[in-house]
């Protein structure tokens, strides 16, 4: 019964949500779909409590590559990028960026995560020619299914599913599955199912 009751909760905040989404889908095909997401998600985030984790979710669910219905998506949360894909069970704690990425099934991510879209956004070889004008590449960044990234963390690279990042933690390379890494840039402290400290 509480599962149907979400079901339809769920599909009442989308149907509101309706007008807005066609307003998106409309200026994106007069407009780059990035920046348009950019836009309206400045404008959802400000959207308070309950409701508002509702109505993001109503609107994402067809603004993103994938978002589950069921995702919450907290206060202050921002998107940059439209190929996001957010799966089912998944918690978006407040005031966090979220690039190009995909997040699986089950994962939180705490307050102020950052997730980048990858490493390689801004290039900055040519000494003689100003960062900003430089360019870069986006690469769609995975977060495995049952992972905990904590507050502030952020994301350039892949996390194996049923890891956890700490609190403050960069990660920079690709992490393996069930661990848990911490620091700048994040290593591996150890395997979430033995005390023992991995050998380099």
């Amino acid at each position: 019964m509480k599962t149907m009751l979400k079901v339809v909760l769920f599909s009442v905040f989308a149907i509101v949500m309706l007008p807005f989404t066609i307003l998106y889908k409309l200026f994106s095909v007069a407009f780059n779909k990035d920046s348009m997401l950019a836009t309206f998600s400045q404008f959802l985030s400000l959207l308070p409590g309950k409701a508002g984790s509702y109505l993001r979710s109503g609107f994402y669910r067809f603004a993103l590559t994938h978002c589950s219905a069921d995702a919450i998506v907290g206060f202050g949360t921002l998107f940059s990028q439209q190929d996001t894909e957010i799966q089912k069970g998944v918690y978006i704690g407040p005031q966090c960026n979220i690039g190009k990425c995909t997040i699986g099934e089950n994962t939180l991510l705490g307050s102020g995560v950052h997730i980048m879209s990858g490493k390689g956004q801004h290039n900055f070889s040519d000494p003689n020619t100003p960062i900003k004008s430089q360019g870069g590449a986006f690469t769609k960044v995975s977060i495995g299914d049952n992972c905990w990234v904590g507050n502030t963390a952020l994301i350039m690279a892949n996390v194996g599913e049923g890891s956890i990042v700490a609190a403050g933690a960069v990660v920079i390379n690709d992490i393996p599955a069930n661990v848990i890494v911490a620091g700048n840039p994040a290593k591996v402290i150890r395997s979430r199912f033995d005390e023992k400290i991995p050998s380099d």
